[in-house]
C-alpha cells in the first residue's frame, strides 16, 4: 500500500527526474565504460547571481573618472589592488585568481553585454541563460540546446550536470536537459528509498501512459544515480577548498571531473552580489570565496591532469552603475566583465580595452562585446558544436581564444 508520505517523496523526486539527461537514460544500453573513458573537453560555467560590480572586480585604478564616480566606494591602489595589465587590477580579495593570471591561465573580457540591456535580475538572467536578444523570449537555454545537438564526431550524446538543487534555464533543452544534484551520494541515497526501489523494479504494461512513463523515469534515474555515485568514488579530493557552499560545490565538481564522469558541461552558482548597500565588505567576501574556490578547483584539476581540457567561464547577469549610490553601494547596471580560466587558453590576460568611463549610456557602461559572440566562440571552438544552429544566428567569434 502506498502511503501519503511515500507518494509525496516520489512525486518530488519524479518532478526533478524529468531533468535527467538522455545520455543517462541510455547507460544500460551503452554500458558505463565508454562514458567513463570519455576525456574530451569540458566547460564549467560559474554564475555570479545578483549582478556583480565589475568595476570593483577588475578595477581601472589609474582612471580619475572611476574615483570621481565613486568617492568612497572606489578601491585605491594602496589598498592592495592586484595589478594586471592595461592599468587594470584585481580586487584585493582575488589573490588566487591573480596567481592564475600570472601563470597564463586566466583571461579577462571587459564590457560584455548586449544591445538594449535590461536591468531586471530575472529578465537579464534569462537573456544570458537562454542566449536570446533583449526582445526575444526563449524557453530553452544555450547549454540545453547544446545538449540537444549532435555531431558526427561525437561518440556519445552530450550531457550536463548542475551542482545545485534546481536546474537553471541555461541547462534546459527541448529534447535533453541537464541533471541537477548537490551531492552524488545523497542523490543516490534518495533513489534507494524502499518504495522508489520497488517501483523501479516493476515492469509497466505494454501500453504507453503517464504512469508507465513515471515507472520508466524512476528506473532510469535509479540507474543514473548509481552510475554517478559509483563513478564519483574513484577520486576524492585532498585539496583544501573554502568552507562555503560554493567551495563545496566546486569540490564536488572537481571530484566528478577527476573521477572520469563523462559530462561535457558543468554549472555552478555563487549568489549574493546585489550590493545596493555597504557593498565593499559584502563584495570583498564574495570575491574572496570566488577566488579561493576557483584557485582550489584549478589546483585540483591540475594535479589530476584535467585542467588543460577544462574551460571555466565566469559571468553575472549585469554589472552595476558607474556611480555609487547614497548607501555606499551600487545599483543595477549593464555591461560587465567575464573571466575565462583554463590550461588550454590560447589568449591570456586582458583581451580588450578597459571600460570606457567617458562614453557612458545614461550613466552605464556601453557594451564592447556581445555575450553571444563569446558563447559562439565557446560552442564552436571549444565544444566543436554548431554555434549558429544553437544560438539561432551567426555571431562573430573571437579568433584564437581557445
Amino acid at each position: 500500500m502506498t502511503t501519503r508520505r511515500d507518494f509525496l517523496k516520489t512525486s518530488v523526486l519524479a518532478s526533478s527526474l524529468l531533468f535527467v539527461p538522455s545520455f543517462l537514460h541510455a547507460l544500460d544500453r551503452q554500458g558505463l565504460k565508454d562514458l567513463r573513458d570519455s576525456r574530451g573537453r569540458r566547460l564549467v560555467v560559474v554564475q555570479l547571481g545578483g549582478g556583480n560590480d565589475g568595476l570593483n572586480t577588475v578595477i581601472p585604478y589609474r582612471n580619475d573618472l572611476y574615483y570621481k564616480a565613486r568617492p568612497t566606494l572606489g578601491i585605491w591602489e594602496q589598498s592592495g589592488i592586484l595589478a594586471l595589465d592595461k592599468d587594470l587590477g584585481f580586487n584585493p580579495a582575488m589573490t588566487r585568481l591573480k596567481g592564475l593570471y600570472d601563470q597564463g591561465q586566466l583571461a579577462v573580457l571587459n564590457s560584455v553585454g548586449y544591445p538594449n540591456p535590461d536591468r531586471s535580475h530575472f529578465r537579464s538572467m534569462d537573456i544570458w541563460q537562454s542566449g536570446s536578444a533583449s526582445d526575444q523570449y526563449l524557453s530553452t537555454g544555450w547549454l540545453g540546446r547544446y545538449l540537444d545537438s549532435n555531431c558526427p564526431s561525437c561518440p556519445t550524446a552530450y550531457n550536463g550536470l548542475e551542482v545545485d538543487d534546481t536546474l537553471s534555464l541555461a541547462m534546459k533543452g527541448d529534447l535533453r536537459k541537464g541533471l541537477a544534484l548537490k551531492n552524488p551520494g545523497k542523490f543516490h541515497q534518495l533513489t534507494q528509498n524502499q518504495f522508489i526501489a520497488q517501483v523501479s523494479r516493476q515492469q509497466p504494461a505494454g501500453a504507453v501512459s503517464e504512469l508507465d512513463y513515471l515507472y520508466k523515469t524512476l528506473a532510469e534515474t535509479s540507474s543514473s544515480a548509481d552510475y554517478l555515485y559509483q563513478t564519483s568514488k574513484v577520486y576524492k579530493s585532498a585539496v583544501a577548498y573554502p568552507n562555503s557552499e560554493f567551495g563545496r560545490n566546486l569540490k564536488t565538481t572537481a571530484e566528478l571531473i577527476n573521477s572520469g564522469v563523462g559530462s561535457r558541461v558543468f554549472y555552478v552558482s555563487l549568489t549574493g552580489f546585489d550590493t545596493h548597500v555597504r557593498q565593499q565588505e559584502q563584495q570583498g567576501k564574495l570575491l574572496g570565496d570566488l577566488s579561493d574556490g576557483l584557485g582550489s578547483f584549478a589546483e585540483d584539476l591540475q594535479k589530476a591532469g584535467n585542467f588543460d581540457d577544462t574551460l571555466v567561464l565566469v559571468f553575472s547577469e549585469f554589472g552595476r552603475r558607474v556611480s555609487q549610490n547614497a548607501s555606499n553601494g551600487t545599483d543595477h547596471g549593464t555591461a560587465n566583465n567575464v573571466l575565462l580560466l583554463g590550461g588550454g587558453l590560447k589568449q591570456r590576460g586582458i583581451l580588450n580595452n578597459a571600460p570606457d568611463l567617458q562614453n557612458l549610456l545614461e550613466g552605464d557602461l556601453r557594451h564592447q562585446l556581445d555575450f553571444r559572440s563569446l558563447y559562439a566562440t565557446v560552442l564552436h571552438d571549444w565544444l566543436e558544436a554548431d554555434d549558429k544552429a544553437i544560438l539561432g544566428s551567426q555571431f562573430e567569434r573571437l579568433k584564437g581564444l581557445v
